[in-house]
């Protein structure tokens, strides 16, 4: 059994992502984006990583989507964090500042995530089984879900999927992650 209570490390990487994240919100909500980093960093540290992937979690969207920087997170939490993070993030923009199409970003990140270790998979999985089970409450709730993303429901779909079977790997933590998503995306089929 772990020990109870945080690192002063993990509590930091916590204060930093709620300041990060600080005024971002869901899409289509008025939910705080930082609910969504919490989560994934609870669903790593249940299924029992080690505290540089559930810091990973804390932090996975802040290069993606803050003025936060890889050298940023290197410096606060170390390489391993900073890696991680690296690996998690897609490259949103073009050479010359222009958003990317979203089947672009996706094929790519696709493609990085074959490249990834355990460790960053799990991450990606832990994103993803939170992203699921936000759409499946918003789908149960009667919000237009599929009206907020830069893709139909079948590309969102698609992508689940295929990322799913990307991450696949012989660790059985990833492998609990990978099944609760198909659970999910499972009911979320059903319901769509």
């Amino acid at each position: 059994m772990r020990a109870l209570g945080m690192s002063s490390r993990l509590e930091r990487a916590m204060r930093w992502s709620a300041v990060c994240h600080a005024g971002q919100v869901r899409k289509g909500s008025d939910v705080p984006y930082f609910q969504h980093v919490m989560a994934v960093a609870m669903l790593l540290d249940r299924a029992g990583f080690e505290e540089d992937v559930v810091i990973a979690g804390l932090l996975h969207d802040v290069v993606e989507d803050t003025p936060a920087t890889l050298a940023d997170v290197s410096e606060r939490f170390g390489e391993a964090v900073s890696s991680l993070v690296s690996a998690c993030s897609e490259e949103k923009l073009d050479a010359s500042g222009n958003k990317r199409p979203w089947i672009d970003r996706k094929r790519d990140h696709l493609a990085a995530i074959a490249q990834a270790d355990d460790s960053a998979r799990a991450v990606i999985l832990a994103d993803k089984l939170h992203n699921l089970a936000a759409i499946e409450v918003d789908l149960e709730a009667g919000v237009p879900v599929w009206r907020l993303f830069n893709a139909d429901r079948d590309q969102i779909l698609w992508y689940y999927r295929a990322t799913l079977d990307a991450c696949s790997g012989d660790d059985p933590r990833l492998s609990a992650l990978v099944s609760a998503c198909r659970d999910r995306l499972a009911r979320i089929e059903a319901l769509a």
